[in-house]
């Protein structure tokens, strides 16, 4: 879409948004799937071991107002949440300075990390299914299991209320990507149901105005960024008596995207690793949940749910970037197919005044196979030969957890966790145990005191073990000790403020040595750090966040390195959301990154430090709910100012992009 189209096309939006106002306020289309949901709190969202925690909550409806099509969109103004975007092309979110492998993710109480590297792919999760996002940085429940150092990320789905309910909605914008997506849901006294589906494809994303262009990728689009992707989702719950409810929910998905090569093609240059051409030619994925919860008495209560989450993929990479050659060595075409399948079972006892006592059993199966051919020519120009690429691994975990909660006095909550791990695979057996202590402390009813302590563990996926270029089947156990203490309040003028700081030390952490060729643990590696975080609704129909988060961190696992590479020392975040009246609203974000550092390629004998540039991406969107507030027209622009910056080197992100779309409602 040229400039000229694109001002044609804002210009007949506006003109729509003038036409019609609403008479009512817009209600929320579908309720929350709570079913699959790892319970670790027996009252509200303020009680228990939560009070004692960091947890940020994102709604659908503040979802909608900033026009977050995926799940990074979603989160990335969040304190401690760091969104980059690399080699994989796909971004990496990462918290309080951890990386994405050390975040669990859970959608509906089903792990979403791949079995392979534990990595995920926010772009896959399609906002419109999402009913509530719940982000817990650092210590979190031990109910969770192993995995999440540094922290999780639960997502909780739609499901039907009351009535017939449903939504269309389409968009487009800058080289007419498209994004079309509908729900339908519903519910009688027994039954409810919601279903989605959603397709979007992206031919490339525009690079900002400022970037110089060179050999390697010119000014304008950036090669290799088109993405297509699908997802349908269903879920179905029943209750037949008031004690029992089961439910059932299925999500398919496929699609495939390219892997924007490094910009830099210059083998000089001590930082920039040489670029790579990849796509990934085809995915689909598929997981089902099946769940329950009974309710044997006002005391006891007993939920389980069984799941398998399965992911296909097609990866090639190419010998350049015209993207059609698999003559170079180390090329490669791959099937891969991971899988996870496991089940989870959580009673939980309530005594009362003296507390209450929750028991989580699971056990899971991790599993990884691929097959295909690698191109082998290490004499330049000579003639490639092919190897078949064709492997099996596996490994079970156990886990069995064990947290307290308790409210000894007025204002107090206590809350402590136990749980012990096993990992089974066929060289050997591993186990290992995470503990948390917490208390918070009401001083008012506008004041609460908090601090929690956490010793966690990862253990070593099968990437880490197995991988066929950096495997390592002698790595040890991740482990970190996580303190944590802050404060809330409540401030007049429907206002909140909370502090926290945080200080976590990890051992082991497993990293790819490119001098020893394979993963490595990292003996020592220190975060510490402090969020601030405000809200108010100070004027009728405004609201304002701000937030500021410090990152210190220190490697001091290798010579040279005296922090952990692209890990920002400052974030700080502006989020304006006002609806005017007469149907009319706006919204506005501004990001702002600064102090990210990177390191010289381990092949480089001298170690050197470089600094990315600072950077801030403003978001606007413009909106109006027409025709009794069945139809809403937006219009909006990401990275209004068409800043040019990089997360990490030598991938530039994307410039100014304008779209437009609107959402009906049945």
């Amino acid at each position: 879409m040229n400039s000229k189209t694109a001002a044609s096309f804002l210009a007949g939006a506006l003109f729509l948004l003038a036409q019609h106002a609403p008479s009512v306020q817009a209600e929320e289309l579908s309720g929350i799937y709570t079913l699959g949901e790892v319970v670790v709190s027996g009252g509200g969202a303020e009680q228990g071991v939560q009070a004692t925690e960091t947890v940020h909550t994102v709604s659908s409806e503040e979802i909608r107002a900033s026009g977050a099509k995926t799940l990074d969109e979603a989160i990335r103004l969040l304190p401690g949440v760091n969104v980059r975007t690399g080699a994989e092309g796909v971004p990496r979110i990462d918290i309080r300075g951890f990386r994405t492998r050390h975040v669990l993710l859970l959608l509906d109480g089903v792990p979403m990390n791949s079995s392979f590297d534990m990595q995920f792919d926010p772009t896959s999760i399609p906002t419109e299914n999402i009913a509530q996002i719940k982000l817990t940085p650092g210590s979190s429940s031990v109910l969770y299991g192993q995995g999440g150092l540094g922290g999780v990320i639960n997502i909780i789905t739609r499901k039907g209320r009351p009535g017939v309910q449903g939504a269309l909605a389409a968009e487009t914008g800058d080289r007419e990507p498209f994004v079309a997506k509908g729900t339908v849901s519903a519910a009688t006294e027994r039954w409810n149901y919601f279903l989605s589906g959603s397709a979007s494809r992206v031919d490339g994303f525009p690079l900002s105005g400022q970037f110089p262009g060179g050999p390697e990728q010119g000014s304008g689009y950036r090669k290799n960024s088109d993405r297509e992707r699908s997802n349908l989702l269903g879920s179905i719950g029943f209750t037949p008596t008031m004690d029992l409810a089961l439910g059932v929910t299925v999500n398919y998905s496929t699609g495939s995207y390219g892997k924007p090569a490094s910009s830099i093609s210059d083998p000089n240059d001590p930082f920039a690793s040489p670029p790579k051409y990849a796509r990934v030619q085809d995915y689909s994925g598929l997981y089902l949940q099946l769940a329950a919860e009974y309710a044997a008495s006002e005391q006891f209560t007993i939920r389980g749910w069984a799941f398998t989450n399965r992911h296909d993929e097609e990866l090639n990479q190419y010998d350049n970037g015209n993207l059609n050659s698999f003559q170079t060595d180390g090329s490669f075409r791959e099937q891969v197919q991971t899988q996870v399948t496991g089940a989870t079972l959580q009673p939980r006892y309530s005594f009362g005044t003296a507390g209450g006592l929750t028991l989580s059993l699971s056990a899971e199966g991790d599993r990884w196979e691929n097959s295909g051919e690698l191109t082998v020519n290490p004499v330049l120009g000579g003639t490639a030969t092919f190897t078949p690429l064709s492997a099996q691994r596996s490994l079970s975990l156990y886990s069995a957890s064990l947290e307290y909660e308790v409210a000894p006095l007025p204002g107090l909550g206590l809350v402590a966790g136990y749980g012990h791990y096993w990992q089974q695979r066929s060289e050997e057996n591993r186990d290992d145990f995470s503990l948390l202590a917490g208390a918070s402390y009401d001083v008012s009813e506008q004041t609460r005191l908090k601090a929690a302590f956490k010793r966690n563990v990862r253990f070593p996926s099968l990437g880490d073990l197995y991988d066929l270029s950096k495997g390592n089947d002698s790595l040890q156990v991740e482990r970190s000790k996580s303190y944590e203490a802050g404060v809330e309040r409540e401030l007049p003028a429907h206002s909140k403020l909370s502090l926290t700081g945080f200080y976590t030390r990890a051992e082991n952490l497993i990293q790819n040595d490119q001098a020893a060729g394979k993963n490595m643990n990292l003996s020592e590696v220190r975060f510490a750090g402090g969020e601030a975080a405000a809200s108010t609704n100070c004027v009728p129909g405004l609201l304002l966040r701000a937030s500021y988060a410090y990152l210190h961190s220190e490697d001091k696992s290798r010579q040279g390195r005296d922090q952990v590479q692209y890990t920002p020392r400052d974030k700080a975040t502006l989020e304006a959301n006002y609806e005017f009246g007469a149907g009319y609203a706006a919204y506005l974000s501004l990001l702002h990154v600064a102090n990210q550092y990177f390191y010289t390629k381990d092949s480089v004998a001298v170690v050197q430090k470089a600094k990315l540039d600072d950077y801030t991406v403003v978001n606007l969107k413009l909106s109006r709910r027409v025709l009794q507030q069945r139809v809403t027209l937006y219009l909006g622009a990401n990275n209004l100012f068409d800043q040019n910056y990089e997360t990490s080197y030598g991938f530039p992100q994307a410039g100014r992009f304008i779209y437009g779309g609107f959402e009906y409602r049945l």
